[in-house]
């Protein structure tokens, strides 16, 4: 289990700075849900440590190694991937064609195979599903099938990104479906997710983002329960002297 730790981390484009000076832990093998306003950096914080957008300043290591700087493909290799929020599968291949796209950098092609199988008992869809376009799922389905694809290569860190964005409630009920199952699976997960509440619900620590920095961090369940945090970002307003959930 790797943990993903940013100390100071100040990144953006062009000339503008979006984070501005971020200290965030991701507990390794546990999920992190990243909530806050648009903008407020969510889904910069996922660039940044998947090498996408390099630092201006500050610090972002994985296990303790240092990893500033270094290109997408050198932090596949060392394990992190990342799931954005636009779908990508290719819908004219089949479901199981793009989960084999998963493991494209891997020469093994046995193991890819091996891996692949492994990763179709875990999702009951990819193996109902395996000889249908891609195309022809559902968004919730497709979504699943761009996690299973991620884990082709077998990685310490996820990073998914804003997963039931434009979904509709059904779908959104699958994407969480689909997170909540991979909790047990060891990985250091960190999550961007715009359904606040139900990000947190299914996360074990959260973190506030808000102007670039990070505003509150702790448990996810602390969290939800938190009045200001409810009134400011997940749409609840708790009448005065209202007992906290449970």
């Amino acid at each position: 289990m790797t943990e993903v730790r940013l100390e100071g981390v100040v990144a953006g484009y062009g000339y503008g700075d979006v984070l501005r000076g971020i200290d965030l832990v991701a507990a390794p093998g546990k999920i992190t849900c990243l909530i806050g306003p648009n903008g407020a950096g969510k889904s910069t914080v996922l660039r940044a440590v998947s090498g996408l957008l390099h630092p201006r300043r500050g610090s972002i290591s994985l296990g303790g190694r240092e990893i500033s700087g270094l290109s997408p493909r050198q932090l596949l290799d060392l394990g992190v991937v990342h799931v954005p929020q636009e779908r990508s599968l290719f819908p004219l291949m089949t479901v199981w064609e793009n989960l084999l796209m998963g493991g494209f950098v891997q020469r093994d092609r046995r193991r890819v195979q091996r891996r692949a199988e492994e990763l179709a008992e875990r999702f009951p869809l990819i193996d109902e599903r395996r000889n249908e376009r891609a195309g022809s799922l559902s968004g919730g389905e497709q979504k699943a099938v761009e996690i299973a694809r991620a884990l082709m290569l077998e990685p310490k860190v996820m990073l998914i990104d804003e997963p039931s964005i434009g979904l509709a409630p059904k779908a959104r009920g699958e994407v969480f479906k689909t997170l909540a199952s991979l909790s047990d699976g060891g990985w250091t997960i960190l999550l961007v997710e715009q359904n606040a509440r139900s990000g947190l619900a299914l996360a074990h620590h959260g973190a506030v983002l808000d102007g670039g920095v990070v505003k509150l961090a702790g448990p996810a369940a602390g969290l939800l329960a938190n009045d200001e945090i409810g009134r400011l970002y997940l749409g609840v307003e708790r009448p005065v002297g209202a007992p906290q959930p449970a």
